[in-house]
Formats: structure tokens, C-alpha cells, sequence
């Protein structure tokens, strides 16, 4: 393994180039480059339309790197939350868990999603970025290494859902999303412990959950629900026209 490899992950992105028609790829910067280590990364950026460059704990050297010899601009800073699992020993009553879930149309309705790099970089939105949420969700139907906790109201109707996998001895929410009739109602706390009480049940004693700086709202429910801020991200793209 080179150094550039040590302080990069260069991933191409498969799915996004298919979805976007460009190519696309992805560059997890580490830690700080070192100023060959950088020139020989942005000859990989060549081969690319469009590079996404996660600038792990937004390290302020290579933000001038990217800021001085690239036109990439910052979509996102993505704020990583966490928490300790000490044990939650019984399921919300409203709350069910479902492996390998058949598609569900009420589930994509309630899925409005405001905030995403994916609408607020306006190529990306030309060519669906709306969408891509949505189709996260599709995807996720009848596969058994995905979750899903489905609140309902008291008459039957979801009014709630999140959606987390289990990754390197972590359960990782990756998508939660709440009726916006019932946004103050506790459906989201109580899907969050719907969670936490898989976790606990599966031996796992971390859950780990991320969203943008600009979601405020997300931030404080994390911070409500007793998770910890422990990183925050910087997310550049980069378009090579």
C-alpha cells in the first residue's frame, strides 16, 4: 500500500454513474495530504465527470488544497452522531420491526426529505438528485441485510419509518423520516428506541446515525434522544465540464 492510499480511499462510484449518466467517483481524504500525494490524486480526478471529496474531520489543509487548484465547491458538511446502547428491553408498542420488507407505497409517501447535497448541487438536481432519496428506499425493500421500523397511528396508518443496517459492530440509522401530521407526536423518539432495542437485542452496543449541518432540526432530535456529535465531514464536488 502507497501513501496515497494510506490517506485516501478513491472508490468509483457504479451506481451514481448509472443513475446520473456521468461518471462519477468518490475521494475519502484521511488525513492532511502531503503535496505530491495531492498532485497524484488530482490525476484521478481526470477520468471522472463528477468527484465527490469527503474531507474527513474538515481538515482545514486540505479544504485549501481543494479551495486553491480545483473549481469544486462545499455541498455538504455532514455531521456524524453517536450513541452507547446500555439497553432497551422492550419494542415501543406502536413500533414494528420488519427484515426483508415487501415494497410499501405509504412508507415513500411520508419519505420528504428537505435537506440533501443531492437538490442543493443543481447539476445533480437536473439530473434527478430529487429522486435519489426515494430510490434509496426502493432499494432497500426485500433485502435481508436492511431494517425497518414502521410506527403506526391508532388507527393503523404508518405515520413513521427508519431504516438502519448493521456495519462493523454498529447499527447505522440510515434513513428516518416522520409524517409531517404527526412531526411533534413522539413517533420519532419512539423509532429511535425501536432501534436501540434491536441493537440491544443483536449483541450490538453503538448506534451511529449522520445528517447535514443545515438540519437543524435532525441535530437537536439526535442530541435529544442522547447521542453524542463525535465527527463532522466536509463534502466537496467537484465537476470537471
Amino acid at each position: 500500500m502507497n501513501n496515497l492510499e494510506k490517506a485516501v480511499t478513491f472508490n468509483e462510484l457504479k451506481w451514481d454513474t448509472d443513475y446520473f449518466g456521468v461518471a462519477s467517483a468518490k475521494a475519502i481524504l484521511h488525513r492532511p495530504l502531503s503535496l505530491n500525494e495531492w498532485d497524484e490524486l488530482k490525476t484521478r480526478f481526470k477520468d471522472y465527470q463528477f468527484i465527490s471529496i469527503v474531507n474527513q474531520n474538515s481538515e482545514p489543509f486540505n479544504a485549501q488544497l481543494i479551495g486553491k487548484d480545483t473549481s469544486a465547491f462545499l455541498a455538504d458538511v455532514n455531521i456524524q452522531f453517536e450513541k452507547r446502547v446500555f439497553g432497551i428491553n422492550e419494542l415501543p408498542k406502536n413500533v414494528t420491526i420488519h427484515y426483508s420488507l415487501e415494497r410499501n407505497e405509504k412508507i415513500l409517501e411520508i419519505a420528504d426529505f428537505k435537506f440533501s447535497k443531492f437538490t442543493e448541487d443543481a447539476e445533480l438536481a437536473r439530473r434527478g438528485g430529487d429522486q435519489v432519496y426515494r430510490q434509496w428506499i426502493i432499494n432497500s425493500f426485500k433485502r435481508q441485510d436492511k431494517y425497518h421500523a414502521v410506527s403506526n397511528d391508532e388507527n393503523g396508518n404508518i405515520n413513521g419509518f427508519v431504516l438502519f443496517s448493521y456495519s462493523d459492530n454498529q447499527f447505522v440509522i440510515e434513513l428516518i423520516a416522520v409524517s409531517q401530521k404527526k412531526s411533534k407526536g413522539g413517533v420519532g423518539t419512539s423509532l429511535f428506541k425501536a432501534v436501540e432495542y434491536v441493537a440491544h437485542q443483536q449483541g450490538c452496543s453503538e448506534i451511529k446515525v449522520g445528517t447535514q449541518v443545515r438540519n437543524i432540526v435532525a441535530i437537536n432530535f439526535y442530541h435529544k434522544v442522547g447521542c453524542k456529535q463525535i465527527e463532522s465531514h466536509q463534502v466537496f464536488h467537484l465537476w470537471n465540464n
